[in-house]
């Protein structure tokens, strides 16, 4: 059964492909700042990032989430309102 149904998937994402609707996620390996750096060494300008302030990478940004992640942890276990909302 999982044959036909892989069978018919294949020729889906291969005719996405084809007509050029295939999308590609681009590896970053640098910092999201104005200019970024790809999987493949070259750089390019970043005009899809929420961080036009360039806050992301300010030191002191960086320090404070490292200092909440020794007091919280990492990421919330669920969404706020089944586990409720954390003080941070």
């Amino acid at each position: 059964m999982f044959g036909s149904i892989k069978d018919q998937l294949t020729q889906e994402l291969a005719d996405i492909e084809t007509a050029g609707l295939y999308k590609r996620e681009r590896v970053i390996t640098s910092a999201q700042d104005a200019e970024i750096t790809l999987e493949d060494g070259s750089t390019v300008l970043n005009f899809c990032s929420n961080n036009y302030l360039g806050l992301s990478s300010h030191p002191r940004v960086v320090e404070a989430a490292k200092k909440a992640i020794d007091t919280h942890g990492f990421g919330m276990s669920s969404v706020r309102f089944i586990c409720g909302t954390q003080d941070i």
